[in-house]
């Protein structure tokens, strides 16, 4: 099994190269019909399926048996392992050297099995999703490489070598964000995206620099090793800088603008990103590290501050959205503000038991979340109702989804959220956080909940009951349409990871549920049913109009995410423009003018002197004599 770590990266891996490779349409004859294309096409889809779907198969049973004791283990509290794997040699750098470990602890087994569980479902997804697309090829194949990325992330022994992983998932995300690059909103989701991450990870760099000269090796075990030696004052900065790529990776405030955005991608894409991957690199990070961000005070502060803000602001920004998959990334934003929450409590555990529980039920709502508006043809609720009979399959595992957000027993998110608000009532008497902190956070994470279940209700009601109103294929609705497109459910593609995801969303939470709090558990299960049963009455009132009313005044702001985005154009995007516009005014009038003007200068002066070439030797002669009286004349007076 020492090997296996080695292998779950390189599979996906292999199957990227491949797929970009082999995949390639070969060029039909000249005069080939459009039944020959189509088949063409089609043989090209099923061998590029194939490169995707098998390897990412065969790293999922490795990740399974890499984590059948020890990650079920860390997920119980038991104790840890010793980790599983192979050191393939060092990098001499001229300092400090690079390990080339890879290996799975107890913590990284588990994260192991979440991503190339959830890849995998989205790859078989995916095949019925876009089987039409002309570009799935390369889709598949970046969906393969941002798989065996993020696994190199989970497995690396060395921060380095980590770092590698997490710049390619930066690349990867960027070219799936904006696979439909045609649209302009879909090329800006992406570049925005791409250097919103960026932007955080030149602070995680550093922080990784600082971390590891001041242990004096970049390897993980050396570096946690080093950490009670380290000063506060090293430790405070590294963790610190850490925190800006956690924050861009993982979308917490103020870096979370990017994740709404992401939307625009195709939805198989969102649950890969949104669920498993990406965003969980950053939590997953601060867990790997945890003992270092212990050691700074300061920095768990500020990060309860950042959770505390991000979950109540996004999940309000979510109660107000219309979008479906909108509503469900201010969800992650919220539910990852959670996971960083239970960190600044102190908890690790809590925090990874919640992130796989999230990643087992955020995946599955946003595969529902694709099947509805594959099928209905708008990612629009209001465009949606009345589908529970058309969608029994859909509507019973978007139910169980919901449910497990709402943290709802017995589904997985009701054992995961009370770890996580245990471990934010106990935070004080931890002594990690400050007692203002604390207070700040547990407070926030209550309202939550409420606000968590109110916009859960809201979406579930506003998709699945009241007056059917889907409008296929329409830009916009027509005013007062009553026609109903004939919905039906997925293909089996789409269905069985649906089908297949609804199980650990359900039971998952069992396994690491066996310290609950029958008191913190009944308190959030009191406020999520409070909320759905604010937003239920007021859509028993009027069915037809949105339950978001509730919010009152504070609804467009909400719906408008509370214009951070409006801030960040006026502070930065607007004042960057005005500098490249100066800058491209200032070339164009002055360096360019200069050249212009010397070139001008110089015809001018051409001009000048060909008034004396004009072909007549008679002046030139006149002109010769007059130069040698003028030197006559000057020899005479300065003799």
């Amino acid at each position: 099994m020492t090997t296996f770590p080695l292998l779950a990266v390189l599979l996906p891996f292999v199957a990227a190269f491949a797929g970009l490779l082999l995949s390639r349409r070969p060029r039909l004859p000249h005069r080939a019909g459009q039944g020959e294309a189509g088949d063409e096409r089609r043989r090209v889809h099923r061998r590029a399926a194939s490169i995707a779907v098998v390897p990412t198969a065969v790293a999922a049973v490795l990740a399974l048996a890499l984590a059948w004791e020890p990650g079920f283990a860390y997920l119980r509290g038991d104790a840890l392992g010793e980790p599983v794997g192979l050191d393939y040699g060092v990098i001499v750098t001229g300092g400090v050297p690079i390990s080339l470990t890879l290996q799975a602890d107890d913590l990284s087994a588990i994260l192991g099995v979440l991503v190339t569980l959830v890849a995998l479902a989205v790859q078989v997804y995916s095949v019925g999703y876009l089987h039409d697309d002309p570009r799935y090829p390369s889709y598949s194949a970046f969906i393969s490489l941002f798989t065996s990325a993020m696994l190199l992330v989970v497995y690396s022994g060395d921060l380095l070598v980590l770092y590698v992983g997490w710049e390619i998932m930066g690349l990867c995300s960027y070219l799936l964000i904006g696979h439909w690059w045609e649209d302009r909103g879909n090329s800006r989701a992406a570049v925005k995206a791409f250097l919103v991450t960026r932007l955080g990870d030149v602070g995680f760099l550093f922080g990784i620099f600082v971390l590891g000269f001041a242990a004096g090796s970049f390897r993980i075990a050396d570096v946690l090793a080093a950490v009670p030696q380290m000063a506060t004052g090293t430790l405070v900065a590294a963790t610190m800088l850490l925190l800006a790529g956690v924050a861009g990776k993982s979308a917490q405030v103020p870096l979370h603008t990017w994740l709404p955005d992401a939307m625009a991608g195709p939805t198989p894409i969102s649950a890969l990103i949104h669920a498993a991957t990406m965003v969980a690199a950053g939590i997953f990070i601060v867990a790997r590290l945890f003992p270092a961000f212990q050691g700074a005070g300061p920095t768990l502060d500020v990060l309860a501050v950042v959770a505390a803000v991000g979950m109540l602001g996004a999940a309000l920004a979510a109660l107000a959205q219309d979008d479906l998959k909108r509503v469900l990334a201010y969800s992650t934003v919220s539910q990852l503000a959670y996971m960083a929450g239970a960190l600044a409590a102190g908890s690790d555990r809590a925090a990874i038991f919640h992130l796989v529980t999230h990643g087992a039920f955020k995946a599955l709502l946003f595969l529902c979340a694709g099947v509805v508006i594959h099928q209905v043809g708008s990612n629009f609720m209001s465009r949606m109702g009345g589908l529970r009979r058309r969608l029994p399959v859909t509507f019973a595992a978007t139910t169980v989804g919901l449910a497990a957000l709402m943290g709802l027993p017995p589904a997985s998110g009701f054992f995961s959220k009370d770890a996580v608000l245990l471990a934010m009532e106990q935070a004080p008497a931890g002594g990690g956080l400050t007692d203002a902190a604390a207070l700040l956070l547990y407070g926030c994470a209550l309202a939550t909940v409420a606000v968590t279940g109110a916009y859960a209700a809201r979406a579930w009601l506003r998709t699945f009951f009241g007056a059917a109103r889907a409008v296929a294929a329409l830009p916009e609705p027509p005013p007062g349409t009553a026609h109903v497109v004939d919905v039906r459910e997925a293909p089996r593609s789409m269905l069985v990871p649906v089908v297949l995801l609804t199980a650990p969303a359900l039971l998952l939470g069992f396994v690491g549920g066996a310290h609950l709090d029958m008191a913190v558990a009944a308190v959030g299960v009191a406020l999520a049913l409070l909320g759905a049963a604010v937003v239920y009455a007021s859509w028993r009132s009027d069915p037809t109009a949105d339950p978001a009313r509730v919010l009152g005044p504070l609804r467009v702001p909400c719906e408008r995410a509370f214009y951070v985005d409006d801030l960040y154009a006026a502070v930065f995007a607007r004042p960057v423009t005005a500098l490249a516009r100066l800058v491209v005014r200032t070339d164009d009038v002055v360096v360019d003018g200069a050249v212009r003007g010397s070139g001008s200068a110089a015809r001018g002066l051409s001009g000048v002197l060909r008034l004396a070439q004009n072909g007549n030797v008679q002046l030139y002669v006149s002109g010769v004599l007059a130069g040698i009286l003028l030197i006559a004349v000057g020899a005479v007076m300065f003799a």
